[in-house]
């Protein structure tokens, strides 16, 4: 009888599932539950950009298109990040469209790792980085970063961490799960600590337009980083499009050949359809943006305010589409704090010690839910704390 232990990666056997999926698998089972836990846009993608999809396929436009994704696609996504962040890539050659953005930090992590290179990854962050890491042959390197620094990574705390082996750094702004952003001066200081070395900054900014204080500033904005800078967006949070899977990623030439390698024998394309429809989110989508992120805000603040009101210290959220609560004053840990909510009063969060070290005492609350469902998960949150 085979052995599955003895043929399956080692490598691919040691990474640890997701630690997201257990509170979903809980959630499919009951009837009048409030998830406030799937990171994911409540909002159908704008039918323009639907219609722009339909339209493709009605045309019969269902080949493959070029590796890199359509150039009209690329040259809409090279104005698109000159108009909204004042970024420039060359739409021939420093452009990749990806399966959604997960492809493209499997694709920049890949690209970039000799076995045993280190990766800092600031935590808690997406669950991703650090299995995608594992899977690449790289050594993660945790940067914990605070809650009581707005959870940035401040200079002191990477310096402490760079090493020989140190290839890249992941910064995951605004982050998912705890609604921190960096700023330009922040983005500055980091400048200072890599100008002199070979380290590579991966930017994970599938949520830059989900911005509530100021623009979104991406370390390729900043002198001296942006020959250094790989940058990953998206449509899934902007548009409203994660199930297009539609994802870029733009940075220096050399590097995204390399990307190109390696999305052409894994992949071949992005799918067609998506790619329509994102020329057409891209084109003309920018008052779709604006109304979802306004209606995002106001969500933020319901429940910020809410939960401050009932005791659960929060500190305030400037990006994404998330809150990260500090329910360590209740005395549950995190896991036992989210599945006791989930069974005693039907609302679905996700515990803080998913997303990495430091996640501990925390809990992820995501408002991409109507307003009335977030004032409705507030009243069992509270009823459920006066049980403790």
């Amino acid at each position: 009888m085979i052995s599955y232990e003895k043929v399956l990666s080692e490598k691919v056997q040691n990474v640890a599932p997701s630690g997201i999926r257990k509170f979903f698998d809980i959630l499919e089972e009951m009837k009048d539950a409030i998830s406030l836990g799937v990171g994911e846009p409540d909002f159908i993608t704008p039918w323009h950009i639907r219609d722009a999809g339909v339209w493709s396929l009605e045309k019969g436009y269902t080949k493959y298109t070029s590796n890199a994704g359509m150039l009209t696609l690329r040259t809409e996504i090279s104005a698109y990040m000159n108009r909204r962040f004042s970024l420039q890539y060359d739409p021939s050659s420093q452009i990749l469209v990806t399966v959604g953005g997960s492809e493209a930090i499997d694709l920049s992590l890949r690209a970039l790792i000799n076995p045993g290179d280190e990766i800092i990854i600031p935590v808690p962050s997406f669950v991703c980085y650090i299995p995608l890491t594992q899977m690449s042959g790289g050594v993660p390197v945790t940067l914990e970063t605070k809650h009581e620094e707005g959870f940035r990574v401040t200079p002191e705390a990477l310096k402490a961490l760079i090493t020989p082996k140190t290839k890249a750094i992941i910064l995951p702004y605004p982050c998912n799960p705890t609604g921190g952003i960096m700023r330009r001066s922040d983005l500055e200081a980091l400048a200072e600590v890599v100008k002199d070395t070979q380290i590579v900054l991966i930017s994970d900014e599938i949520y830059a337009e989900l911005t509530y204080s100021g623009k979104h500033v991406s370390p390729a904005n900043i002198p001296g980083l942006e020959d250094r800078t790989i940058v990953i967006n998206g449509m899934s949070k902007s548009y409203a499009m994660t199930g297009w899977r539609l994802g870029y990623v733009c940075g220096p030439r050399e590097i995204i050949r390399q990307l190109i390698k390696l999305h052409q024998f894994a992949i071949m394309s992005a799918p067609t359809t998506a790619q329509y429809a994102a020329i057409e989110a891209l084109s003309k989508g920018d008052a779709d943006i604006e109304r979802m992120r306004s209606e995002y805000d106001k969500r933020r603040r319901l429940l910020v305010a809410g939960l401050r009101k009932i005791g659960i210290p929060c500190n305030e959220p400037l990006g994404a589409f998330y809150v990260f609560p500090c329910i360590a004053g209740t005395g549950l840990g995190s896991d036992e704090f989210c599945e006791r909510l989930l069974v005693e009063e039907k609302v679905a969060v996700i515990s803080g010690s998913a997303f990495g070290p430091g996640g501990e005492g925390f809990v992820r609350m995501c408002y991409a839910a109507s307003n009335e469902q977030i004032t409705e998960a507030l009243t069992r949150i509270e009823r459920f704390l006066g049980r403790l």
